[in-house]
């Protein structure tokens, strides 16, 4: 598909494929605060959508994933930067007492360094072998999303990675751009199930007490949940997601002209 893909984007006037690009990435980065549920002013939206332009330029280290993370998040006086230093958990609170009725339990912060470290040491690995795009994608950005390192941005860094590994493994090519959050805004039932596919049954296994400002505190040894997962329910996803991709570039002259 990648020498297919350069020999049509060849094809395309420059400027033509940049105006199609800018357009795209713009959609993605607003999809992308969508499904977090924010509503991001243009500016915000156009920086995001430059760093996504810019997925697979260079390497994946915490830092830059702490970079990333300070590019995403609009306000840094209420949210503690870098990796977090407690726990974190997605959630609803209890109506009466506040407390948390988790659908998500993240990694304990203590074993959030040796969680990235090792994510990141497997993605190099496979980016070095001839180890399958789309299964390297979803075991690696899921793998984040499950881990959520951070206090705040998870999901859109998760769904930078996705951008990132496609390009650093030559899935999809510089120009053409797979909308990734855009895609996953019409699968977003799905997508959201393929989330819950993971977490809502490990939260039998793991043990915890409320702390402090309703948060909450893990009492058991959880860091094997986060480096070992049946990813089979998320691969399907996003194959089902890469079909839709393929659908999209075999059309990609209309496409083109209707964005235009």
């Amino acid at each position: 598909m990648a020498n297919t893909q350069h020999s049509y984007l060849q094809s395309i006037h420059k400027d033509v494929l940049q105006r199609a690009s800018s357009f795209l990435l713009l959609k993605d980065s607003k999809a992308s605060f969508t499904i977090e549920g924010e509503n991001p002013g243009t500016n915000r939206a156009l920086r995001w959508g430059k760093a996504i332009g810019q997925a697979g330029t260079k390497d994946l280290i915490l830092k830059e994933l702490i970079r990333l993370q300070q590019l995403v998040i609009e306000s840094k006086r209420f949210t503690q930067m870098g990796l977090r230093q407690q726990g974190g958990f997605v959630s609803e609170h209890d109506r009466s007492t506040g407390e948390p009725l988790p659908d998500h339990i993240s990694a304990r912060h203590e074993d959030l360094e040796q969680l990235i470290d090792g994510l990141i040491a497997t993605f190099k690995q496979l980016e070095a072998s001839d180890f399958d795009a789309v299964l390297a994608t979803t075991c690696i950005a899921f793998g984040f999303a499950f881990i959520h390192p951070f206090a705040d941005g998870n999901g859109r860094l998760h769904r930078y990675l996705i951008h990132h590994i496609l390009a650093k493994m030559r899935f999809s090519q510089q120009g053409f751009i797979f909308p990734v959050s855009a895609s996953i805004l019409n699968y977003i039932d799905d997508y959201l199930k393929v989330l819950e596919a993971y977490s809502h049954p490990v939260l039998d296994f793991i043990e915890w007490e409320t702390i402090e400002d309703n948060n909450m505190k893990v009492t058991n040894q959880t860091i094997d949940y986060y480096r070992y997962f049946d990813a089979t329910g998320q691969v399907e996803f996003f194959i089902r997601l890469c079909s839709g991709y393929l659908q999209l570039y075999h059309s990609g002259r209309s496409q083109l002209s209707d964005t235009l």
